[in-house]
């Protein structure tokens, strides 16, 4: 991973800012969860993105309408559907029986 070089200081109630480019970069919006995790051997502080298991990949809202499909990847019902829909069309003729 290479260094941003971005620096914040800790704040009296030991809060520390995430700055907006990182933040656009690994897609965390406001109150998203994150992860923090400890590597006392390399003396480091890790923050981690936690996404939940039934998060739509595309607006990120969490249903249980949703639905994990193989290699995690999570759809809404009309989600799937538009996603056939198209991959029906563009295929179309793989698709077809002799």
């Amino acid at each position: 991973m290479k260094s941003k070089g971005i620096v914040r200081r800790v704040d009296e109630l030991g809060r520390v800012v995430i700055p907006i480019e990182i933040r656009r970069i690994y897609d965390i919006k406001e109150k998203a969860p994150v992860k923090i995790h400890i590597n006392e051997n390399a003396d480091k502080i890790i923050l981690k993105k936690n996404r939940h298991l039934l998060e739509y990949m595309v607006t990120g809202k969490i249903s249980l309408q949703n639905r994990l499909y193989s290699g995690g990847i999570v759809l809404s019902t009309r989600g799937a559907e538009i996603l056939f829909a198209v991959l029906k069309k563009k295929y179309r003729n793989t698709f077809q029986r002799t």
